[in-house]
């Protein structure tokens, strides 16, 4: 997270609000979302005359709206959601409106630069992507996802060319669907796309497309790789560079290809979510070494320890020397590092966070509905109603706790020792 340094490190606890109290105040109070920095909470509430509004630490935004869903912080704390008033929609940013209407607006994204706001919308039986108040030129007979640039500048969508009537399977398969990017679609169209990624330099757009019914590939800026898989998994750009990767299945298995040729030597039974290390050097990925038998392997090396349930996305240290995942195994989750599981077991779990020095793995983990913090394997000595996933401070000896306890939303801060 950015400017984690600015936050306050020094106030061990601040009681923020009083939610038992806004369900007594409101009819309705739905989903709670809070800040990254733990500094506000805020909810989607319903007034007596069945008007909507968020509420931001206790106090109501003073505007009302008909509907309005899928509150959410930007990472630069603006209050976001999507909301209709007079049978139309628009976005709402810290209560102001944006100027442009929609039919319809879902799919609320946030750059990763953190300050650009796009989401997916429908207008005049059309569809398309709005960035900051702004909607694409072109618009298309359907538009299903949206994905913004890592310069916070551009977005991109899987869209549908040409309208095709119901059971019209002989024109779906003619290929009518590509990706469009800031509004211009692909030259080429393809029978069905997933997986859509920028390169970290915002310049270059990829995503696994179906060919046929039996041809998988790669395609970068609509031109396809020239070599072509019985299927493949989505693919992401290598940071700094253009460089493609994607795991395909070809003869005796699965494998990591580069640019369409394989990188890794060994094939596996299945292999997904990919990811990088921070210093670029190592790649991790989730493999089954055998059906049912599930692990991470990195560089093409699997840990010797396999899972039988399920094995989730591979996180990196932020030295890049270490690995942890959430596994399961007889409907228990916990986190494996570098191949060995934790001792202790939990209804569910959340991603691992690494310390600064990649000494330490925190966790927010639920066990017979209560909420805890986990460290190293280790359960903390509290439980809470409710729990947002903890940060940790840059010298590594503090720990930045949201949660709920008693009815009421606490930002604590602590010492990772004393969790």
């Amino acid at each position: 997270m950015k400017n984690m340094v600015d936050w306050d490190w020094a106030t061990g606890e601040k009681r923020i609000a009083d939610t038992d109290e806004w369900r007594t105040r409101f009819p309705i109070v739905h989903e709670y979302t809070v800040t990254n920095d733990g500094e506000q909470i805020a909810a989607i509430i319903e007034k007596a005359n069945k008007q909507v509004t968020p509420c931001v630490n206790g106090k109501p935004w003073s505007e009302t709206f008909e509907r309005a869903w899928s509150l959410r912080f930007s990472p630069d704390n603006r209050l976001v959601c999507p909301a209709l008033r007079d049978y139309e929609w628009t976005m709402v940013v810290d209560e102001h409106p944006w100027e442009g209407s929609y039919d319809y607006i879902w799919n609320l994204t946030f750059g990763p630069d953190g300050k650009s706001i796009a989401a997916n919308i429908k207008k005049d039986n059309e569809f398309g992507i709005v960035l900051n108040g702004s909607i694409w030129d072109t618009k298309f007979p359907e538009a299903r996802d949206v994905l913004v640039s890592p310069d916070g500048r551009r977005t991109a969508s899987l869209v549908k060319i040409k309208r095709v009537a119901t059971l019209d399977i002989f024109t779906l398969a003619e290929g009518v669907i590509t990706v469009a990017v800031d509004g211009k679609a692909w030259e080429r169209n393809f029978l069905s796309i997933w997986g859509v990624a920028f390169s970290s330099d915002s310049k270059k757009v990829a995503a696994g497309v179906n060919l046929d019914r039996l041809t998988y590939t790669i395609a970068v800026d609509g031109i396809p790789w020239d070599r072509t898989f019985s299927h493949i998994w989505e693919p992401l750009f290598r940071p700094g560079s253009h460089d493609v990767f994607a795991p395909v299945k070809i003869a005796g298995g699965w494998t990591l290809s580069m640019n369409g040729e394989p990188v890794w030597d060994r094939k596996f039974t299945q292999l997904w979510e990919h990811r990088f290390s921070p210093d670029m050097q190592r790649i991790a990925a989730v493999v089954a070494t055998e059906f049912g038998k599930w692990t991470i392997a990195i560089d093409g090396m699997p840990w010797g320890r396999t899972f039988s349930h399920a094995v989730l996305a591979p996180v990196f240290s932020p030295d890049s020397r270490k690995v942890a995942a959430i596994v399961k195994e007889d409907d228990r989750y916990t986190i494996a590092v570098d191949g060995s599981p934790w001792d202790t077991h939990f209804d569910m779990i959340w991603d691992p966070v690494f310390s600064p020095d990649s000494e330490r793995v925190l966790v927010k983990a639920q066990r017979q509905g209560n909420h805890l913090l986990v460290v190293d394997g280790r359960p903390g000595k509290s439980s809470y109603e409710y729990l947002w996933n903890p940060a940790i401070s840059a010298d590594g000896e503090k720990v930045l706790i949201r949660c709920i306890q008693d009815g009421k939303y606490y930002r604590k801060v602590i010492a990772i020792n004393d969790i």
